[in-house]
């Protein structure tokens, strides 16, 4: 248990840590962006025309849009940010609730293969509900992803193959660790 609360609260902090670090890389990229605008506009507005025509879009119609852009340097700066580097803005909450679903994560994601250890009066029959409950929500969740990430379009044969994809990983990595325990411990 102490390991779960430890670890919980050590890959919640990475989380928060991962979240503020991506957050501090987009505002340095928007102020670079942004003093690049102030310093060579005539760059800015050939970045714009190349993004716009890589897009499908006509000299005229990329000449028209950097001259509305011109008018609002904001909108300029994140349209080559977004299009240009790529990069969208961080959610204003996304380093606290990366921190808190990455600890979560963590914390259920081993509290559920123990659970069955406090009802079990020996190891071996913990081990055996442990190892089926296990197989039958990692089945669930692989199945739940797909379902909800890919909405109507994700089949039936589509959601079970995605749940025994994951049935498949998380079961070599349990034996993975399992493995490395027992040569350890030799």
């Amino acid at each position: 248990m102490a390991e779960l609360v430890s670890g919980s609260i050590s890959m919640g902090l990475g989380g928060f840590l991962a979240a503020r670090s991506e957050s501090q890389y987009y505002k340095a990229q928007a102020s670079r962006e942004r003093q690049l605008f102030f310093d060579n506009p005539d760059l800015m507005d050939e970045e714009v025309l190349d993004i716009v025509i890589d897009m499908g879009g006509s000299t005229e119609t990329a000449s028209h849009f950097i001259q509305d852009l011109r008018r609002q340097p904001k909108q300029m700066i994140n349209f080559i940010i977004r299009f240009g580097r790529g990069l969208e803005e961080p959610a204003d909450n996304r380093q606290l609730t990366s921190a808190l679903t990455i600890g979560s994560g963590y914390f259920f994601g081993g509290f559920v293969p123990l659970m069955p250890y406090f009802f079990t009066s020996t190891v071996i029959t913990g081990l055996l509900i442990s190892v089926v409950v296990m197989l039958f929500t990692l089945f669930w969740f692989g199945y739940l992803k797909a379902r909800i990430s890919m909405g109507s379009e994700c089949g039936t044969w589509t959601c079970v193959s995605e749940g025994l994809q994951m049935v498949l990983v998380g079961s070599l990595a349990a034996g993975s660790a399992w493995v490395l325990v027992y040569l350890i411990d030799r």
